[in-house]
């Protein structure tokens, strides 16, 4: 039991510190002209995945469950499932500058629990009966997801918005290494229609579980709450693109607003309205 601890100790503090090598080398990428630099932070990010891998695989063996039932661990798998992301369009898509924009996301989120987050809250403890339901395991995979997803969305309209920045040469400088502003934009509008079907299945597996927990579908907790409101943003965005052609900087700037209301989902409503939801 021990050497399981210490593993996922050291396995999360290397996902730490190559999540961070990963955000600056990717960085240092953007002024570089050395492709050798891309394929370092390429390789970091894997390094850091692999230990956020590990970390949970061995958090599921000391717990005899799932890692997706407090807050620490539900960062843990949000972070995996954006890097898995972002490396899918980065090798698919070529997008080497990708990850100057999503990493930041995986480290600050694991940098919030190493600051805030004592032994105490990563100790594993037992779950309230409220979580011994197999519709919290469908609920909480397709929220990280659609988490995921919708962080990569936000790392290429952050592109798209300095690609297409008023005065800025798109032929020169950093943004010369950017894919074509149209590229970006149909990428980052794929990628939140991926996200946004996800989301759609964490609010109906959410509802099905709250009944099979508490007895009612739906009781405006502000976690459920503020879940419709994100899902009314994306879906306001998919509606704009698909009935009105709404493309650009105003579809860009949505997007970015949609990932402020994620992390405001999670870390606002946890720790500044506290509901039902208050242990994940």
């Amino acid at each position: 039991m021990n050497q399981l601890q210490s593993l996922e100790s050291y396995s999360f503090y290397l996902t730490v510190i190559a999540y961070f090598l990963a955000m600056m080398v990717y960085w240092i990428r953007m002024g570089s002209k050395n492709k050798a630099v891309g394929k370092v932070a390429a390789v970091l990010a894997v390094i850091g995945w692999a230990g956020n891998t590990i970390t949970l695989i061995t958090r599921t063996m000391l717990a005899h469950r799932l890692p997706l039932s407090n807050g620490y661990e539900f960062i843990l798998t949000f972070c995996w499932a954006t890097v898995l992301i972002l490396l899918y369009y980065e090798f698919r898509f070529k997008l080497k500058a990708l990850g100057a924009f999503v990493m930041p996301v995986p480290f600050l989120l694991l940098a919030f629990i190493v600051m805030t987050m004592g032994a105490n809250e990563r100790i594993i403890h037992a779950i309230p009966p409220a979580l011994k339901s197999y519709w919290l395991t469908f609920h909480v995979i397709t929220a990280i997801f659609s988490y995921g997803g919708f962080a990569v969305s936000f790392g290429l309209a952050i592109m798209y918005l300095i690609k297409t920045q008023t005065g800025t040469n798109p032929n020169v400088g950093i943004v010369a290494r950017f894919p074509e502003a149209e590229v970006l934009d149909e990428l980052c509008y794929k990628v939140i229609i991926f996200a946004f079907s996800f989301l759609t299945l964490v609010i109906i597996t959410g509802a099905i579980w709250a009944n099979y927990a508490w007895g009612t579908y739906w009781s405006w907790d502000p976690k459920e709450t503020w879940s419709l409101i994100t899902w009314f943003i994306y879906a306001g965005y998919l509606h704009a693109r698909l009935m009105y052609d709404w493309k650009g900087k105003r579809a860009a700037w949505l997007a970015v607003f949609g990932l402020a209301a994620v992390l405001f989902t999670f870390f606002g409503v946890n720790y500044l309205l506290p509901g039902l939801h208050s242990y994940a």
